[in-house]
């Protein structure tokens, strides 16, 4: 299963996905029959390629499982001496809930500070896109994002805060349409008060 591939076409480079058929069957053999218990004509027209519409789907919201995001920093990993914070804000950020298989969605906030290596700034958005393409909760995603930087890179701190809402809460259950839910986890320098009011001060304010 390989997502985001382009190959050149002679008309120019097309975006790619290739999925295992194998597997793609499968899958929309099980949806087929989840369409009929719901009370659905899984023949009727509309929903012929249904079944095969969301086993594609299904692969793609989950790839992360198929991406390593400790070998995707160290593919972009260099020496510089700069201590100072680098901060990636706003980065798109898309999820499944675990408990109900609904998506949640939001925005991550990355911010290290390098110990005498930096990676390329793609990569923390990479990083976060590989953990958030999984079955997730928001706080061990959190969680997950830091452990890597951090275990990785081995700054002298890393600080990740991710706002997201949840469909789980607003299309179903407390049906809150305009709750958002924020987690932070910091490491290192970021646990100084000084250095996390910086951080928060900086994904807060409109430089541009």
């Amino acid at each position: 299963m390989d997502f985001n591939l382009y190959e050149n076409d002679g008309n120019g480079y097309q975006k790619i996905e290739r999925y295992d058929d194998e597997k793609t069957e499968e899958l929309s053999q099980h949806y087929r029959r989840i369409l009929d218990l719901l009370g659905e004509d899984s023949a009727r027209e509309g929903l012929l390629k249904t079944p095969l519409r969301v086993s594609k789907a299904m692969q793609f919201f989950t790839h992360g499982y198929k991406l390593d995001p400790v070998e995707m920093l160290k593919s972009a990993t260099f020496h510089e001496d700069y201590r100072q914070m680098v901060l990636v804000k706003n980065i798109e950020l898309y999820s499944m809930c675990e408990h109900h298989l609904l998506p949640f969605f939001g925005k991550a906030h990355v911010a290290y500070i390098p110990n005498g290596h930096v990676t390329g700034l793609s990569k923390i958005a990479r990083v976060v896109d590989a953990y958030a393409r999984r079955l997730q909760v928001q706080e061990r995603l959190t969680t997950q994002i830091r452990d890597c930087i951090q275990d990785t890179l081995q700054p002298l701190g890393v600080a990740v805060v991710i706002e997201a809402q949840h469909m789980c809460m607003q299309m179903r259950g407390i049906q809150k349409q305009n709750s958002v839910t924020t987690t932070s986890d910091f490491t290192g320098a970021f646990l100084r008060t000084a250095t996390r009011e910086e951080f928060i001060h900086l994904i807060t304010a409109r430089l541009h």
